[in-house]
């Protein structure tokens, strides 16, 4: 059986749960700041089963289109002539 991270994340099912250790791997980023994302309320939603928060691959792949579609410029730059 092969394990998740074998999975590539587009290949991956929206309703997959993710944990914040996962989330942090994914996004190349310490898990401190993914933690910290959360508790501002910058990052992916998370949500509680039992005591471990989860999130899904759908809720984090919206989160990286929000990211990315922030990222880019609202008015394009003048074309050199």
């Amino acid at each position: 059986m092969h394990s998740n991270s074998d999975i590539p994340f587009h290949a991956r099912h929206d309703d997959e749960l993710l944990t914040l250790d996962d989330v942090a791997e994914i996004l190349m980023t310490p898990v401190n700041t993914v933690r910290w994302w959360r508790q501002t309320g910058a990052g992916p939603e998370f949500f509680k089963i039992g005591r471990r928060l989860y999130t899904t691959i759908g809720e984090l792949r919206r989160f990286i289109r929000e990211q990315r579609l922030a990222a880019q410029p609202v008015i394009d730059r003048p074309k050199a002539v």
